[in-house]
């Protein structure tokens, strides 16, 4: 769904860090919004499929005169950068089983697929259906489409322009754009899903793994590095190979590891974990060991334990002490990544096939430094395990380390709210800080004016999982009824 400007339209009913800071129990406020004779909308900032989804919600929830404003840079909603792609070996890394934006419709998604054409990219393997990103990135747009088209007076609002700032004002927030242009509204949703990770080292050398319109113009003799080796790097390799590189790619991170992909599992039955082992790292470490010994001995592999932890991921989480967590981050975090967050298995086998013809080259190694020359740039890294470093030279540098922190972040908007107490990093600095209901904690003490709420990736570090499309759908219905409790008072 592409927009320009503001249009409105009917609807139908995303270690070594700051020391972590305590979930609060409450709100700074629960007091109700003020009554208006024209009611000011609830902004959503961000159109990816955290914005989409918390909208389409809020829609649902909302009072029927209270209007909803989404927010979007990019020039198509309900895309975001993941589902903009127009690669169709771009594969989602969940089944199409798991992938409906409605909780409560979980087949929505499925049943939508039934009608699309297999030729755009729809996967069939014995590990579940996989569709291509892109068809994903349509299908939010159609359930876009339905909410602005539906019957009942205008309530959804567009801006197709970034959000810079957002700043109290006469009780109510003023959103402000790159344009200038500021829209008042009752409250705000910040969904802006994945931040960027910072690119250092620098390099005039980089470019962006999902503009892929150069990758033609390398030469094939000259390797290109990719900085991460997780399903990011999965996208980079299959840019590359779809746009006409031919040569050599090496792949670097720390621990070298490459996620595993997605193979029939049987089910396995939530265990019943104690006291003991939800309060020790170790513990629970060794009893989700022991859980994975027993299913292997009756044919069920490791990957069907990890699926009956999903519901509880986000609770196991919060009852790690804080020093548990710490030590999950520096030690275990690469190892739950690669076996929680799994390839497709077309993109799997693919990966593969380029590791075992020597086309994909994947290090463990520290990145120290990068040297820019007029053609190419020097590479310098430090294997793991190794004294000495080592350089090679390359072409090209593509960053795929995924998700960026919230402390880092050189977004203009958060640096901005952070800046004037609005919202704070949250433990260790990977997210915002929240309560319970998701609105966000800041530095401000006393009722804010306006509330401010968040969800998906942006709240990492509070819960863990919420980067996934089951984990955000759930959040999203919970946000929504936690903003019409406060709109209803």
């Amino acid at each position: 769904m592409a927009a320009r400007g503001t249009a409105g339209y009917s609807s139908a009913g995303a270690a070594g860090a700051p020391a972590p800071t305590r979930v609060p129990e409450r709100p700074m406020s629960d007091r109700p919004l003020p009554a208006e004779a024209h009611p000011l909308p609830i902004a959503v900032i961000g159109a990816g499929f955290s914005g989409t989804a918390a909208a389409i919600q809020l829609l649902a929830q909302l009072p029927p005169g209270r209007p909803v404003l989404l927010c979007e840079r990019a020039e198509r909603f309900g895309r975001g950068r993941a589902y903009a792609t127009g690669n169709p070996d771009h594969l989602l890394n969940v089944r199409a089983a798991n992938m409906s934006a409605f909780p409560d419709r979980p087949s929505q998604f499925e049943d939508w697929l039934a009608g699309a054409d297999e030729a755009e990219g729809i996967r069939r393997t014995s590990a579940g259906t996989f569709a291509a990103r892109g068809l994903y990135g349509r299908y939010l747009s159609e359930l876009l489409t339905a909410a602005v088209t539906g019957p009942g007076a205008p309530r959804l609002q567009l801006v197709n322009e970034a959000i810079t700032d957002i700043a109290p004002e006469d009780g109510r927030l003023v959103l402000r754009s790159e344009g200038g242009r500021r829209f008042p509204a009752a409250g705000a949703v910040l969904a802006m899903g994945n931040l960027a990770a910072p690119e250092e080292p620098a390099s005039r050398h980089r470019a962006d793994p999902w503009n892929p319109d150069g990758f033609g113009r390398l030469h094939p003799d000259r390797a290109v590095l990719v900085v991460g080796t997780g399903l990011s790097m999965v996208d980079a390799v299959m840019n590359l190979r779809r746009h006409g590189f031919a040569g050599r790619i090496v792949a670097l991170s720390r621990r070298g590891q490459v996620s595993t992909v997605h193979a029939p599992a049987g089910a396995w039955p939530l265990p019943d974990f104690s006291a003991g082992e939800r309060a020790s790292l170790t513990r629970l470490l060794a009893r989700i060991r022991r859980e994975v010994a027993a299913a292997a001995a009756v044919g069920v592999g490791w990957h069907g334990v990890l699926d009956a932890l999903r519901p509880i991921t986000d609770t196991l989480w919060l009852g790690l002490p804080e020093a548990e967590k710490a030590r999950f981050l520096r030690h275990l975090r690469p190892f739950w990544d690669v076996h929680r967050h799994r390839a497709a298995p077309p993109a799997g086998a693919a990966i593969a096939a380029e590791i075992a013809a020597g086309t994909l080259e994947v290090r463990a190694a520290r990145l120290l430094s990068i040297e820019d020359r007029p053609d190419e740039a020097l590479v310098t890294c430090r294997p793991r395990g190794a004294g000495e470093t080592e350089t090679f030279a390359v072409q090209c540098i593509l960053d795929a380390r995924g998700i960026g922190r919230v402390a880092e972040t050189a977004d203009p908007l958060l640096r901005r709210l952070i800046g004037r107490g609005l919202v704070r990093p949250g433990p260790f600095g990977i997210g915002l800080d929240v309560h319970p209901d998701l609105s966000v904690a800041g530095e401000v003490t006393g009722d804010l004016p306006a509330p401010l709420w968040t969800l998906g990736p942006l709240i990492r570090g509070v819960f863990w999982e919420c980067t996934a499309v089951p984990d955000i759908r759930n959040q999203a219905a919970q946000l929504a009824r936690a903003v019409a409790e406060r709109v209803r008072g």
